[in-house]
């Protein structure tokens, strides 16, 4: 039986979901049918509720036209016959067939999900990236119409500035239209990008908040290191990019956090992730089942306030 001990509401959504979101972005990319199987499968095993894709994974990998990701979620949910046990996230606005905001292109790139993941609800819809061509009164109709049909349970925005934020807000409220309840901006311990506006948005608006590129591309897994050989994986140049002065000092100390825990590195960057206002759940990806135990790891490793402020000092800019 799963336990649902360390599950926690997201928002008023009458959603709850592990402390750990499974990003879908590798299936279809650098992990097969297969090994995508084995990894939502081991995801689940460990208490994992949460998957989070978008209906562009993975049209950037040779050969793919986006909806990759999709289709494996939505096979891998009709073979086990799990839909009931997860939450299932994904994002309109970058698929090639379905770009933008407009009313008309929402409804159909949601239908297009829905049928790729052989679902009839979508958990949490994310606006993927904003698009400013579309009047902002159009966009939030139109997700909150989503809601009303019972196409979507609860909506998202992601990659959106603070003063948009706002603005949907704004409209939202204008309208009488279902708020939304969960943010998506890119945050780690060598972006923090997130914590100046971002953040006071989402305590303002109560949007719990999961962060992508939780792990920097991977540079917060401690595998990048300045005398080690580089790194045979799609992320590397950018994961090296922060294999500087600063980027040394924040994996000293996370060092020194994961040896006082019998931790890794990976497992300390989440947990870090995790203790920060507003944050729900990270976004961490798997390309194997090999990677997924430090991921479920970090869901139950609680860090000292003392620890929490060692990381946040050594990566200050």
């Amino acid at each position: 039986m799963t336990d649902t001990s360390r599950r926690v509401p997201l928002a008023d959504s009458g959603l709850s979901v592990f402390p750990l979101s499974l990003g879908g972005n590798v299936f279809g990319w650098t992990a097969d049918r297969d090994a995508s199987f084995a990894v939502l499968d081991g995801f689940v095993a460990g208490g994992g509720n949460l998957i989070d894709t978008a209906d562009v994974y993975s049209a950037w990998a040779p050969g793919n036209s986006g909806g990759e990701s999709e289709t494996i979620i939505g096979e891998w949910l009709k073979a086990g016959g799990k839909r009931d046990d997860v939450v299932i996230a994904t994002k309109v606005s970058q698929h090639p067939e379905f770009p933008g905001l407009s009313a008309g292109n929402i409804r159909a790139a949601a239908e297009a999900s829905l049928e790729r993941l052989g679902t009839d609800r979508i958990d949490v819809y994310y606006a993927h990236f904003d698009d400013e061509d579309t009047p902002l009164a159009r966009t939030v109709e139109a997700f909150s119409k989503l809601v009303d049909d019972g196409l979507v349970r609860s909506i998202g925005i992601s990659n959106y500035s603070p003063s948009r934020i706002d603005e949907w807000l704004d409209v939202t409220e204008q309208g009488d239209f279902h708020k939304p309840v969960a943010l998506q901006p890119q945050y780690n311990l060598v972006e923090r990008g997130f914590e100046s506006g971002l953040r006071e948005r989402a305590e303002k608006y109560g949007l719990g908040v999961f962060p992508y590129y939780s792990l920097a591309s991977g540079f917060l897994t401690g595998k990048y290191r300045p005398d080690s050989e580089l790194v045979d994986s799609p992320r590397a140049e950018s994961a090296l990019g922060y294999l500087d002065d600063r980027g040394i000092r924040v994996l000293g100390a996370l060092d020194d956090v994961a040896a006082a825990h019998g931790a890794s590195v990976t497992a300390v960057s989440l947990a870090w992730l995790r203790r920060q206002p507003t944050v729900v759940a990270p976004i961490a990806s798997a390309r194997t089942v090999d990677q997924l135990p430090d991921l479920l790891a970090s869901a139950a490793l609680d860090l000292s306030d003392d620890e929490v402020a060692a990381l946040t000092e050594a990566s200050a800019k």
